[in-house]
């Protein structure tokens, strides 16, 4: 009779997980009471996209949530009117003969013969139409449950609680902008989890890079801290299969803790993270440097040293980058590692470098793939490749000690970049690029990296800081000061210091460039700050670049500007950060 009472209490889903049901309705009961939603009023998760990522997710919590229809809605949105080809339906027929319990399944809701018609050629299927049956396009090797699938976007998202973007990074930003559409009227502001891996860069009206949260909190509004970002070593049809795998979920701690308890699952642990940049930013490197490890293992014949050696440098590559956009990025370990590594392995990215390497796909045939989707690392080469390109982002060479571009410490990045971008050279170059005698050890790039001289904050589009002076001030010295053990500790290092739309690039306390018409009166530094003098009325400091490194701190600055001519008590005036 237990062992009765404890089976009614677990449940089998169409994956072939068992969860405990009570457990799931309490962490769904936590959740629903976090977002306020009254009895009668269900919980609504919106998935936007459908593709493998997208439309796994949104099964995964079907098969856990789906049965609590009067406290929970799960949908997910795709476009209308993408039909399947005959050799996908055909292929789905054969999947569907192999699978007993899909057979069944299918010829319980009417909806086999369908499938009979469309192998024999009298019947077109569509991609929305073949989801409500658990078949992804880009995925229909691995049955999913069946889903509510909803083709107008207005319809699945106007009164979401919770949207999970599954699209791809270069659909996010058009999307999200027709989404805020249908939330002007809205009161409350919606959750939103990315599953997007990409990012675009901008390049004026200053280098700055733009990740898929960042896209979605400009195009709707909605807060920052309501976007978060889910990633992990996850091949999405393993996810469903139950392979063991887990994820961190990064953003605002509001909700990436509550998230974190929702979305975990038996085979699928979830844990918290604060750092949203290095995760995200990562989450599209590891796409670029998949396609190189695929063109490396197809054209070493799957070599382990071969491809062992690429590990070394892409990841070497990956940690500086992160550097130059976050001062303490999260190291490349757990779940970020875990990430890189599956994807250089067997992700999409990687079998597309694969085929390029061997012949059997070229360039031309774009990055949209059949039975595959966007290959996401194309667009993300040419966005890494151009950001780190500009000028303005110098850094100093650690060996021939002058300033140079970021991209040239990332010979990787910049070979892949003249393979599928420039199209000038062949995958071969891959190869030669890792066989390159003066090619550094990768230890090194990491030691540069970890010593924050090249922490480029503007990278991210950190705002600039105002001061406005008097007009009939003819000169003034400005110091930079950083929070440490709750005080303010004096720094030597300014970078990009912009007055009155003349540039002054200051590197440990020498000037490189006037900062304005007239040659400055003192171009002073000691060890205590650094002094400037001027004509402008108007100076603009970037914060926090190219700062010495002086331990743990937190994310608190302060700039005190000393103007000549007037009384000690009235000539200093501070802005804390």
């Amino acid at each position: 009779m237990v062992g009765s009472i404890e089976a009614m209490n677990r449940n089998l889903h169409t994956n072939g997980s068992v969860q405990n049901l009570n457990a799931l309705e309490e962490k769904l009961d936590e959740l629903r009471s976090r977002l306020g939603k009254a009895n009668g009023d269900p919980l609504r998760i919106v998935g936007v996209g459908a593709g493998a990522w997208g439309s796994v997710f949104a099964a995964v919590l079907q098969d856990s949530y789906g049965q609590f229809r009067d406290k929970v809605q799960i949908r997910i949105w795709r476009r209308p009117g993408r039909a399947v080809d005959r050799a996908t339906a055909e292929h789905i027929f054969e999947v569907i003969n192999s699978r007993e319990d899909v057979l069944r399944r299918l010829i319980r809701r009417c909806a086999y013969l369908k499938y009979v018609e469309a192998r024999l050629g009298d019947r077109t299927l569509y991609a929305d139409e073949i989801l409500k049956d658990g078949f992804c396009l880009n995925m229909v090797e691995t049955p999913l449950c069946p889903l509510k699938v909803v083709t107008s976007l207005q319809e699945a998202v106007w009164d979401a609680d919770i949207v999970v973007n599954g699209l791809p990074s270069t659909e996010t930003k058009e999307v999200f902008e027709e989404i805020s559409n249908y939330w002007k009227e809205r009161i409350t502001d919606p959750i939103i989890i990315s599953l997007a891996k990409g990012i675009e860069a901008a390049l004026e009206p200053l280098p700055r890079i733009i990740t898929p949260t960042q896209m979605i909190h400009q195009a709707t509004g909605v807060p920052i801290e309501n976007i978060l970002y889910l990633g992990g070593p996850n091949i999405a049809s393993e996810i469903y299969n139950k392979e063991y795998a887990n994820a961190r979920i990064c953003g605002a701690e509001k909700w990436r803790k509550p998230l974190a308890k929702f979305l975990r699952q038996p085979h699928f642990i979830v844990w918290d993270n604060s750092d949203l940049v290095t995760h995200e930013v990562m989450g599209g490197l590891k796409n670029v440097y998949a396609i190189g490890a695929g063109m490396v293992a197809a054209l070493t014949k799957e070599s382990a040293t071969s491809k062992s050696v690429y590990f070394a440098h892409c990841t070497s590559e990956m940690i500086f980058i992160t550097h130059l956009l976050t001062e303490e990025p999260e190291k490349l370990a757990g779940p970020l590692l875990a990430d890189t590594y599956v994807t250089l392995l067997k992700g999409r990215n990687a079998w597309y470098g694969q085929m390029l390497a061997k012949g059997e796909l070229n360039r031309d045939m774009g990055e949209n793939i059949s039975g595959k989707g966007m290959i996401q690392g194309v667009s993300a080469v040419k966005a890494f490749y151009e950001l780190l390109s500009q000028s303005s982002l110098n850094v100093l060479h650690p060996e021939e000690n002058k300033p140079v571009a970021p991209v040239e410490l990332c010979p990787i990045l910049k070979t892949l970049y003249k393979i599928l971008i420039a199209r000038k050279q062949s995958s071969q170059a891959i190869l030669q690029a890792l066989r390159d005698e003066n090619l550094n050890d990768p230890r090194e790039r990491i030691e540069i990296a970890q010593s924050h001289v090249f922490y480029r904050p503007s990278l991210l589009g950190q705002p600039l800081t105002s001061f406005r002076l008097q007009d009939k001030v003819s000169g003034f010295s400005l110091m930079l000061f950083r929070r440490h053990s709750n005080k303010f500790k004096r720094l030597t290092g300014l970078e990009d210091f912009l007055l009155d739309r003349d540039v002054a690039t200051v590197h440990d306390g020498s000037v490189l460039h006037n900062v304005s018409e007239q040659e400055p009166k003192s171009n002073a530094a000691t060890r205590d700050g650094f002094a400037l003098a001027g004509s402008a009325a108007m100076a603009k400091v970037r914060p926090t670049i190219g700062l010495i490194d002086i331990g743990e701190c937190d994310d608190s600055y302060l700039f005190r500007v000393s103007l000549p001519g007037v009384r000690r008590d009235e000539r200093e005036f501070s802005c804390e950060l």
